[in-house]
């Protein structure tokens, strides 16, 4: 079973065992406006808690995917640098960004849930 949590920075990550899916939510490809390139890291980096892991530009800005928490890359989403706007079609699903092998599991109780997540951005 998968759990879906997010961050204060507008981040999601859908975790199954001890490996997460990470994106940007449909608040903040919205908030960006259309993606145009997306910069993925490469498989095998490993990151801190709130290091840039992903560069995203669009239009109307740039912006960055921070580690929601810390891990190894196992994959990217290579589609993105061909399609960066599914990105904005699909920021929940096919607009996925990395998946990372996490260095704790158990730091996922430090985010919020989708409840909070969306009184956050009520």
């Amino acid at each position: 079973m998968s759990t879906t949590k997010f961050t204060e920075d507008h981040e999601w990550l859908r975790v199954e065992g001890d490996v997460a899916t990470v994106g940007i939510t449909g608040y903040a490809q919205n908030a960006l406006g259309d993606i145009v390139f997306v910069q993925l890291p490469d498989v095998g980096a490993s990151f801190a808690a709130g290091d840039e892991a992903a560069v995203i530009e669009s239009v109307k800005a740039a912006g960055e995917l921070k580690m929601p928490l810390a891990g190894t890359v196992v994959e990217v989403n290579a589609a993105l640098a061909e399609a960066p706007a599914t990105v904005n079609e699909d920021p929940l699903g096919a607009g996925w960004f990395i998946r990372i092998r996490l260095d704790d599991p158990s730091a996922l109780s430090g985010l919020l849930d989708q409840p909070a997540y969306d009184a956050l951005t009520a």
